[in-house]
């Protein structure tokens, strides 16, 4: 292999690296990797009725925590 062709290549992938690492760095600067649940959820219920019984069950958990902040015993 000639020289000039190891120099390309060398070049050629430290600025696609370049463009790799600052592409990372701007999908964690605008927060792209934040959402943790939704992972985690996905990993958890694996049909979308199981999804869709997981959130009425913590809006009902929502509503008693609610409930129980505004009782007042007489």
């Amino acid at each position: 292999m000639d020289s000039w062709v190891i120099g390309m290549m060398l070049g050629v992938s430290v600025f696609l690296g370049s463009i790799a690492v600052v592409a990372l760095m701007w999908a964690i600067k605008k927060g792209q990797f934040d959402d943790q649940e939704k992972f985690l959820n996905s990993a958890l219920f694996d049909d979308v009725d199981e999804l869709n019984d997981a959130a009425r069950l913590e809006k009902k958990k929502e509503e008693l925590k609610k409930k129980k902040e505004n009782y007042r015993p007489e």
